[in-house]
């Protein structure tokens, strides 16, 4: 979490409750470079069906179906964490890893939320994964 006086990078946004939002791109450049730990926040059934980013770490922050909460987040969570590195959290849009990011920071961990998600923001047609999002930006990920 940052206060007033912990300057931010540049390339983080600041937030409330967490360490900040960033870009998918920015979030990529620290995983490759070791600095942080990718963390997809959204459901199996999300991954499995519309895409996964390989070498993310899964962790629903919510269940499918019924979105329930994942009892075992905050093990796993802290797990990921262990090391000090950042964690940056990946869900669809945007939302559901701020969420994850505020709880991650209650634990204790230097957490990140990844704008746009994997995603994006749906459109006018309410179509997403054309108007942002890790998919949209051209970053790695795949299919099954």
């Amino acid at each position: 979490m940052t206060s007033p006086t912990t300057p931010l990078a540049p390339d983080v946004q600041p937030a409330d409750g967490y360490a900040g939002d960033i870009s998918p791109e920015q979030a990529w450049a620290w995983v490759q470079s070791g600095e942080a730990v990718l963390v997809d926040v959204r459901t199996d059934a999300e991954r499995a069906w519309v895409g996964f980013v390989p070498g993310a770490h899964a962790l629903a922050w919510k269940q499918w179906p019924g979105m329930a909460m994942n009892p075992g987040f905050d093990v796993g969570i802290q797990a990921l964490g262990a090391g000090g590195k950042k964690l940056v959290l990946l869900c669809r849009s945007g939302v559901r890893s701020i969420a994850a990011a505020q709880r991650a920071t209650e634990l204790g961990l230097l957490a990140y939320n990844i704008l746009e998600g994997f995603e994006g923001d749906p459109n006018e047609q309410a179509h997403r994964g054309l108007k942002g999002g890790w998919r949209y930006r051209g970053l790695p990920w795949q299919q099954n």
